[in-house]
């Protein structure tokens, strides 16, 4: 087996690892999800980030990855963003860029991080307090920790997502009226919502994995 294949190997069993006890958290916080399907998805998100970035950033798009995956599941079956992973995301986060900072990123990486974050979650709090109905209490609270990775990314990560997030949630509220799904119970929502915790997951991801990332 030559090297390559071993380590994206390994990153594929790290980043399936990562489900069992994202699944267990979700579980507890009444937003089960499919553990395999978690497994599968943040296999093949964190071997993607492995093939193609530098060891130094790897921690950002590797830590998005275990905690996105799971989130957008809960999101698109429940319609909630818990806070067992949604809070938890901030200090994993500022972690990852911490490290992806010491590791080749520098100082600059973690300012913007942090300015990134006050930016990006405040818009959307701005946005959730004019229109509450546009907007969950748990997308406002994700909004943050996301912009903290747009950030490390550059300036225009944070209006590419904001833009990409809109267009993924309008397909994907194209897509649920075209299939006819309802909302699940015991969490119904009006036929019009949309979970946009995926959209902006997915926005966010892409930012830091596409050529423009650091």
């Amino acid at each position: 087996m030559s090297p390559t294949i071993f380590v994206l190997a390994v990153a594929a069993a790290a980043g399936a690892g990562t489900a069992p006890p994202a699944a267990w958290l979700l579980a507890r916080a009444g937003a089960p999800i499919s553990m395999p399907v978690a497994g599968v998805l943040a296999a093949v998100g964190v071997t993607a980030v492995t093939a193609r970035w530098p060891a130094w950033w790897l921690p950002v798009p590797v830590a998005l990855t275990a905690v996105g995956v799971p989130l957008a599941l809960a999101d698109v079956r429940h319609f909630r963003l818990p806070d067992v992973l949604t809070l938890s995301a901030y200090p994993l986060f500022g972690a990852a860029i911490g490290v992806a900072a010491l590791g080749g990123g520098g100082p600059a990486l973690a300012v913007r991080a942090v300015a990134g974050a006050l930016v990006f979650g405040g818009a959307h709090a701005v946005v959730r307090r004019l229109a509450p109905h546009s907007l969950g209490a748990g997308d406002v609270k994700l909004a943050g920790s996301l912009g903290a990775v747009l950030g490390a990314v550059g300036w225009f990560a944070l209006a590419l997502a904001a833009v990409l997030a809109a267009l993924f949630s309008l397909v994907f509220a194209a897509v649920r009226k075209i299939c006819g799904r309802a909302p699940p119970a015991p969490h119904p929502a009006p036929a019009h919502r949309v979970p946009h915790g995926p959209a902006l997951l997915l926005a966010t991801w892409l930012c830091a994995v596409l050529p423009g990332a650091p």
